[in-house]
């Protein structure tokens, strides 16, 4: 059994990395930017100090953030530099971030964000997140991201535990229960460092 600390645990990826942890016997705290009447902890992911006091005595971390009412330029960036110091200051090395297809290299190595036909209207959001790797990997933080290859599956939520590690392609598909699956193992049986990959069934 290991402690996993989940910050995001109110998001669709943090609730289903929540259950699948919980699942499987594992001891885990919940965060959430406000507590909403539920019984997760309050703490804000930009904070280091409040991440260090939340990742004291935890074998490992995933990060499933996002706030919308902030700049993800900013947001994003501040998320990295906080856990960053933040797990450093607490013992803990190892970190899952759940991350996004749109910056993961297709089958030919281009982005898909660069791809023929490819929406632009997020283009600063895709930055933004890879601006948050640049932190990871300016560090010496065992960390690892993790994206659904193409996007979620919202019309079948089901865990099929039969995922792949595969290239960015639009037109796969993932639901929140399998990509927690691989958020998890990563956790359980480390196997991809310092990188980012992207998961399909």
């Amino acid at each position: 059994m290991s402690k996993i600390l989940v910050i995001g645990a109110r998001g669709r990826a943090g609730t289903a990395a929540v259950e699948e942890a919980v699942g499987r016997g594992h001891e885990v705290v919940g965060v959430a930017r406000t507590a909403g009447g539920t019984s997760l902890t309050v703490g804000d992911v930009t904070d280091a100090g409040r991440v260090a006091e939340l990742a004291a005595g935890q074998d490992a971390v995933i990060a499933a953030v996002y706030d919308g009412g902030s700049d993800p330029a900013v947001f994003f960036p501040a998320a990295a530099r906080a856990l960053v110091e933040g797990l450093e200051k607490a013992g803990v090395h190892r970190l899952v971030w759940v991350g996004l297809a749109s910056i993961l290299p297709t089958a030919d190595g281009t982005l898909l964000m660069d791809t023929d036909g490819y929406s632009t209207e997020y283009r600063s959001f895709f930055l933004a997140h890879q601006a948050a790797l640049d932190v990871f990997a300016a560090s010496p933080l065992d960390w690892v991201s993790i994206a659904p290859a193409g996007d979620f599956d919202h019309a079948d939520p089901s865990r099929k535990d039969r995922y792949r590690v595969a290239p960015a392609d639009a037109g796969e598909l993932i639901s929140y229960a399998e990509l927690a699956v691989a958020l998890v193992d990563e956790v359980d049986h480390p196997a991809h460092h310092r990188t980012a990959i992207g998961v399909v069934v």
